[in-house]
């Protein structure tokens, strides 16, 4: 899942304590809107005691950057996250501007014309973003290096998940995103639906033998293992892992058609990058569509399920996004 990231954000909304602790935090002029973030911020504060509070009609989030403050609920935001454009979309948030290009099809409503094209997820286009005049700009783990560029055009949040437990970041941006959005009942709603889900499919994972994530792309394969971007299958979904000795890298392990076939998964879950970004190139089916795969367990048996690349390579974590990444899983465990 998407991500990149850094920081995971259990984010809670504050007692009034804390809102007077977050005043106390050393503050610098944001730009637009009159809003403030802190300064000196920094990764390791966002990952310590993350809050979000709302006084007086001010709303102020902790997030992976440090803290910012709106002075009310935003109505023209810019995203560059498509996570956090699913969650702000499903909570009734004014999207303005957002990447057009790699869209995932449950979110091209935002294809259409009253959108801005904000340019691309890793490099947006900044006086696109600036003539919208946005209220708020979210950035996730692709865009968190202009986090301080950004912030002097509006004020910004940088939702980076930490990564490691889906879930978990999947409630932290919700809450975070409902609190800024005024929706924090339906946040909780939500959040609380995901339980259920999880706890369903982990009974499923763990009578399921074994598994393999997979991802292809330029023809190459990679495989990601517990703790990884897309671990979930395993950390919270409970597929026992093939191998154990899998890195837990962003970009995951380079592996063999040979590693496959010796791993002899019961299940494969393969995520396709080039379809994900709109690359052209030999499809996974076809790049996995060998004697070697062909004979492990999960091909023998049919147990191969082709993920769907922009949810999960681009997407993830997001108010809708994740409970249909579930659902796949869910599936491919059949």
């Amino acid at each position: 899942m998407l991500r990149h990231a850094r920081h995971a954000l259990p984010v809670t909304v504050s007692t009034a304590a804390a809102v007077a602790m977050l005043a106390g935090c050393g503050s610098t002029t944001a730009g637009a809107g009159g809003s403030s973030s802190s300064a000196g911020s920094s990764s390791s504060q966002a990952a310590g005691t993350a809050s979000a509070s709302s006084a007086g009609g001010a709303i102020t989030v902790s997030h992976a950057q440090g803290k910012t403050t709106l002075p009310k609920v935003p109505q023209r935001i810019v995203v560059l996250d498509y996570a956090a454009l699913d969650t702000i979309d499903a909570l009734g948030g004014t999207v303005v501007a957002t990447p057009k290009k790699t869209l995932p099809p449950s979110l091209t409503k935002f294809k259409g014309a009253n959108i801005v094209d904000a340019g691309t997820l890793k490099e947006p286009n900044i006086e696109k973003v600036k003539a919208t005049k946005p209220d708020l700009i979210v950035i996730g783990g692709r865009s968190a290096s202009l986090y301080k560029e950004l912030s002097k055009v509006a004020p910004t949040i940088d939702m980076t998940l930490k990564g490691k437990d889906a879930v978990a970041d999947y409630k932290s941006q919700v809450t975070t995103l409902g609190t800024v959005l005024g929706k924090s009942d339906e946040a909780k709603s939500k959040i609380a639906a995901i339980d259920s889900t999880v706890s369903r499919i982990k009974a499923k994972g763990q009578n399921a033998g074994t598994g393999l994530i997979l991802m292809t792309s330029g023809g190459k394969v990679s495989t990601f293992g517990p703790g990884s971007r897309f671990g979930l299958i395993h950390d919270a979904l409970g597929l026992k892992p093939t191998a154990n000795t899998i890195k837990a890298d962003g970009h995951g392990q380079a592996v063999s058609f040979e590693f496959v076939n010796q791993a002899k998964p019961n299940r494969l879950f393969v995520i396709d990058r080039d379809s994900a970004i709109g690359q052209s190139g030999k499809s996974a089916k076809a790049v996995l569509d060998n004697p070697l795969v062909n004979a492990t367990p999960a091909g023998k048996n049919n147990k191969i399920t082709y993920l769907d690349g922009q949810n999960w390579y681009l997407a993830g974590n997001g108010l809708r996004i994740l409970p249909a990444m579930l659902q796949e899983v869910e599936k491919g465990l059949g």
